[in-house]
């Protein structure tokens, strides 16, 4: 049970989608404070002087029953800027890796296996053998006595 949880871990896909959950993590904390502190007062400045922005406040005196509409269109702008971040840093580069790899994995020439390469090395170096002269057999064993 414990290989297969380490093997789970060593993935590839494992690491990079930590990673890409950790980057997510920090940008959209960026996009965040970018429509909060900006997008956000200036939604606002669209609402009447005497609200606390673009929204409606259903019963007088009573804080929790204001409607944020800034909130919402803050928010919907938030989710759009992080979406086309994520399509156009990740999602479109990855597919075009992709493409261009399934052109290449067209059918080309087959490669030769092991064995017919080695066959062919056999025929060369007999026919090489076949070509040179043979230098005559010596005896391995020294003078005789």
């Amino acid at each position: 049970m414990l290989k297969g949880f380490k093997d789970f871990l060593m993935r590839g896909n494992v690491v990079d989608l930590a990673v890409a959950v950790v980057i997510g993590t920090a940008f959209t904390a960026i996009v965040t404070a970018f429509t909060t502190s900006l997008i956000k007062p200036l939604i606002s400045a669209l609402g009447s002087t005497e609200t606390r922005g673009l929204g409606i406040q259903l019963r007088a005196g009573k804080e929790d029953t204001y409607l944020d509409f800034s909130n919402v269109i803050n928010a919907t702008i938030n989710f759009v800027i992080v979406a086309a971040v994520v399509y156009f840093v990740l999602v479109l580069p990855i597919k075009k890796i992709q493409d261009r790899r399934k052109r290449g994995e067209e059918a080309g020439p087959a490669e030769p296996t092991d064995v017919e390469l080695l066959k062919e090395i056999r025929d060369l170096l007999a026919s090489q053998q076949a070509t040179t002269p043979q230098p005559p057999a010596t005896d391995r064993r020294g003078p005789a006595i």
